[in-house]
């Protein structure tokens, strides 16, 4: 046990305390005993500035007290707005004991009633305090400590002081939890120099609550900093309903990481932290009046509130109370989701993919994870082009969130940067010099519609025969994927995927002679992904823009699958084939994730819209989503993926057909972009099922569903490759 702990407080009268101000420090005035847990404190009034004597117990080591005004000391230095209580003189001796005079400041004590802002604002200068004191380091920072949450173990000799068998129970319960969740993760904690007692016993506050005095760092030293917050939380929460217990711990924690955010480990086990401390409140306070009595009232002032809490978390399971401080939810069994799923979302929402759907709890680089720790290779997801959560974007979107998220009406650099830096990915002789921002690729396809149909004045497109362009109404009457057959209401020709050995010549012919001369636009996915993945020619897509150009329509680029590096080098597929799209749309994977997208095209064209210059989408090119797309084509930039994935691709499609399989009828891709065509839509179904508990997910595509999709972020590289090709080996027997 600490020494400090096991001594009796210093025994000096106001009086006394009084005479030692004045002839130590000059300080004359009346003085009354405040009260301390092992020191004796007196506030001085002179009349004027006063003071607080701290009279230390002569236990106490003096090495210790260095490391207290130190800490004291710096954090000032570092932020001076700090309220904190700053020494006023040199320390001295009396008597054989350490003294002490520190600032007088005005305030009062606060306890249950603070109310929400109170609470929130608190959080905030105690993490002030902490990043304050995150630079800082004492040779007595590593002093042993009872109070210290990582002494929490040294508690159970302590528990047979209780003397209630149910609360010494219910204490120990509380150690064996710490001792199984937090003890073996400790040293995963963010740990530094903490104030250790940042409780309403220790700060003053005004009127409105606000902080005016930190005081007392008599209990500082290294910790977790999740530990200290935990101590500040359990303080905040003692005396309230218990029904409005978590609401106001997040409101607190809330407060914190506005200023300094809670790692993911650190919500995982604020709960136990918590009730560690009170763990410790409890235990040290019925060790201590028992030993000194005559202290009693001081040391028990919170004992009831405290164990009203711990009765509180020990009804509730670890899990539960990690998620209601903030913690994301442990993951569902996948059956129970599933059902779960289906009955809120299924009547509209398309079915999960795979005969055992992917339950995905977290994302890394090119792998999915489930919740029993098996990891799936992402052959599948374009979404995420420079890899699942890669850290360049996440950081992007974090900070910009913290920064704030307005929408387009006002001035951002975020925004402005973004369609800046799209225009100049774009071939200089290509015209485009218009950007509009918004959140899907649906979105920016529909929005490509409106224009080409307003600018032309006319009503019918040009798609290809399995095309997909999204899932607005506009969008969909362009994806005849989807369409039931016929559709009774599109006024769309179809023609062959260029690419596939078709006519391309006469099937355009004849939808422009169905089309009648109402040709508003042809669009046209350069992946030709839902065709089954095609690689055309680049004088077909010329005859395309001629063709369409000709009967008086404009070509719209779909790079919402084949851009962001896709197809090759070339960050837009169509910049490979000499051609100059009248507009172009972009999306799914240029915010890794974040919902962003856009409509790019010549400002002639723009300003011909009916609706230009009133054309605007809520959340399209926040600050956040701009921030996003900014970083994925950083990435791009610097990771020099598509040159390599370009390369990846290559080689994996070679592999592939090197297997020679009876089954593989023929196989298709450029880029990172490989189409697996198999001998009926049957056989894919079940590989791509085959592949998926092997560990690989792959998807399907094609007018038969015939055709493994294998899309990988561009992340992917050789060796990912070789597992791909080895699954598919060992599932084509």
């Amino acid at each position: 046990m600490s020494s400090v702990l096991d001594s009796a407080l210093p025994q000096f009268t106001p009086d006394e305390a009084a005479r030692i101000a004045a002839d130590l420090f000059g300080l004359r005035g009346t003085a009354s005993a405040l009260g301390s847990e092992r020191d004796q404190a007196f506030l001085l009034d002179d009349g004027a500035r006063g003071g607080v004597l701290k009279i230390s117990n002569p236990s106490e080591d003096a090495t210790v007290l260095d490391f207290e005004e130190a800490v004291i000391a710096h954090a000032g230095a570092v932020d001076p707005e700090l309220p904190l209580a700053r020494s006023l003189a040199p320390r001295a001796k009396f008597d054989g004991h350490q003294v002490r005079l520190f600032e007088r400041r005005h305030g009062h004590k606060g306890g249950p009633e603070l109310d929400d802002a109170a609470v929130r604002e608190l959080a905030g200068v105690h993490a002030r305090l902490c990043l304050a004191l995150r630079s800082f380091f004492h040779p007595a920072a590593g002093r042993e400590l009872l109070w210290n949450v990582s002494s929490t173990p040294q508690l159970r000799p302590l528990l047979g002081e209780i003397g209630d068998p149910a609360r010494e129970a219910l204490v120990a319960r509380v150690l064996d939890r710490y001792e199984e969740r937090v003890q073996p993760r400790w040293e995963r904690l963010r740990g530094q120099v903490v104030h250790g007692d940042f409780n309403l016993d220790n700060l003053l506050l005004d009127e409105r609550g606000r902080v005016t005095g930190i005081l007392d760092f008599g209990d500082c030293c290294h910790s977790a900093l999740a530990a200290d917050v935990a101590v500040a939380l359990a303080s905040v929460l003692r005396g309230r309903p218990i029904e409005d217990v978590f609401r106001v711990a997040r409101i607190s924690l809330d407060g914190f990481s506005a200023r300094l955010p809670l790692e993911p480990l650190e919500l995982e086990l604020m709960g136990d932290l918590v009730a560690a401390r009170l763990a410790a409140i409890v235990s040290i306070s019925a060790w201590r009046s028992r030993r000194f009595p005559g202290n009693a009232e001081y040391i028990e002032a919170w004992d009831e509130d405290s164990w009203q809490l711990l009765e509180l978390f020990d009804g509730l399971d670890p899990a539960q109370i990690a998620h209601e401080l903030g913690a994301t939810r442990s993951s569902t069994a996948s059956p129970a989701l599933a059902g779960r799923r289906n009955k809120a979302l299924g009547a509209l929402l398309t079915p999960l993919t795979y005969a055992s759907p992917v339950h995905a709890v977290r994302a890394e680089g090119v792998w999915i994870y489930e919740p029993d720790g098996g990891r799936l290779l992402d052959a599948y997801n374009n979404v995420p082009v420079v890899g699942h959560c890669h850290p360049r974007v996440t950081e992007a979107v974090v900070r910009q969130t913290r920064l704030g998220a307005t929408n387009a009406r006002y001035l951002a650099e975020p925004l402005v940067e973004l369609a800046e830096r799209l225009l100049a990915t774009f071939p200089p002789d290509s015209g485009l010099d218009t950007v509009l921002l918004v959140n899907s690729g649906s979105e920016a396809n529909d929005l490509a519609w409106r224009l080409a149909a307003g600018a032309t004045e006319r009503g019918g497109a040009i798609v290809t025969e399995n095309a997909y362009h999204g899932v607005t109404a506009a969008a969909t009457l362009l994806s005849p994927e989807d369409w039931p057959t016929p559709h009774p209401a599109a006024r769309v020709a179809r023609i062959p995927a260029p690419g596939s050995g078709a006519d391309l010549a006469g099937a355009l012919d004849a939808a422009i002679e169905v089309l009648g001369g109402d040709l508003a636009a042809t669009f046209l996915d350069g992946a030709l992904m839902s065709d089954g993945i095609h690689v055309p020619e680049s004088a077909e897509l010329r005859l395309l823009v001629d063709q369409t150009h000709t009967a008086g329509g404009l070509y719209v680029a779909d790079e919402v699958q084949a851009g962001h590096g896709r197809c090759g080098p070339e960050l837009w597929s169509f910049a490979r084939h000499g051609i100059a799209p009248d507009v172009v749309t972009i999306g799914k994977p240029m915010g890794n994730g974040y919902p962003v997208a856009a409509v790019v095209t010549r400002r002639e064209l723009a300003e011909r819209f009916p609706y230009a210059g009133r054309t605007f989408s809520t959340f399209g090119g926040n600050p956040v989503a701009a921030s996003a797309a900014l970083a994925v084509l950083d990435v791009l930039e610097d990771e020099r993926l598509p040159e390599r994935a370009a390369g990846v691709g290559e080689r994996l499609r070679a592999a592939v057909e090197s297997l020679r399989k009876p089954d593989i009828v023929e196989v298709r891709g450029v880029g990172l972009l490989a189409g697996v065509q198999l001998s009926n839509g049957e056989l894919a179904a079940r590989v791509a099922d085959e592949l998926r508990e092997a560990g690989v997910l792959v998807g399907l595509t094609g007018k038969q569903d015939d055709v493994l999709k294998i899309r990988p972020p561009l992340a992917f590289t050789d060796e990912h490759a070789e597992l791909v090709v080895a699954a598919l080996d060992r599932t084509l027997g």
